[in-house]
């Protein structure tokens, strides 16, 4: 339970820091052993305007296990996408109080790569 605690301590004073608005909202990574999923939220209206998640069809169809970096980059490729689609252009990222390394930062990497500046 200590790594978890810790774990969420991170993410409470990240999320003191990072705030979502209307002009640029919060990307939020959150992960699980066998998937990944990923909001990007308006904080100020309380609303998500996209999501992804390797549970997806457009995601699980092309791999067999969710939780590994591919999953993560071809999930940051589609909420980027989708993002652009909506006028986004720029985010904040919230990595959720995990360490920027292996799948949370494949979903990063590849969100820039498809044009989203976080």
């Amino acid at each position: 339970m200590e790594k978890r605690t810790a774990r969420k301590k991170r993410h409470l004073r990240i999320r003191n820091k990072i705030v979502g608005t209307p002009d640029r909202p919060r990307m939020c990574v959150s992960r699980s052993a066998r998937n990944l999923y990923i909001q990007i939220i308006d904080d100020y209206s309380g609303q998500t305007i996209v999501s992804a998640s390797t549970e997806e069809p457009a995601v699980s169809e092309q791999i067999e296990n969710g939780g590994n970096k591919e999953a993560a980059k071809l999930t940051g490729e589609l909420v980027a996408a989708r993002a652009l689609e909506q006028g986004i252009e720029e985010v904040v990222f919230d990595r959720s109080g995990y360490k920027f390394h292996g799948r949370i930062k494949e979903a990063a990497d590849a969100a820039r790569e498809k044009g989203l500046n976080l």
